[in-house]
């Protein structure tokens, strides 16, 4: 039996999708453009591309943030959505865009030696950095 797609979307709705499980457990990003895109932490599951559906895609834009990734984001209501590696095969999706239960939970945390000043690390969650 296949498990039912996990759906998801931007505030506003402009951007719609819908993920196929499995999805990779969530991954806690601290680096400094993952903080500046999201306002704190990315928090992130994610999908090999052939998993990812968009059902909706009016409002998404996409931004190259380095050589080696772009952002997705909605341009109504400027949601941050993805994360996509240039040339990957997947793409990470912002867990807070996931309706209801997923099952989800947290693997890890990236770069924490870039977290801002103004919070302390989970101690249960494991580290890996750069």
């Amino acid at each position: 039996m296949t498990a039912p797609a996990i759906h998801g979307s931007c505030l506003c709705g402009a951007v719609q999708f819908d993920l196929l499980p499995p999805l990779r457990p969530v991954i806690l990003c601290h680096c400094q453009q993952c903080r500046k895109t999201s306002g704190h932490v990315w928090a992130a599951t994610s999908v090999s591309q052939d998993r990812f559906q968009l059902t909706r895609d009016e409002g998404l834009a996409w931004f190259a943030s380095s050589e080696k990734a772009t952002r997705g984001f909605c341009t109504g209501c400027g949601s941050s959505l993805f994360w996509q590696p240039t040339g990957g095969q997947t793409i990470s999706v912002a867990a807070g865009a996931l309706d209801g239960s997923t099952g989800l939970a947290i693997m890890e945390q990236w770069f924490t030696q870039d977290r801002g000043d103004y919070y302390t690390l989970d101690p249960n969650i494991p580290c890996r950095e750069g």
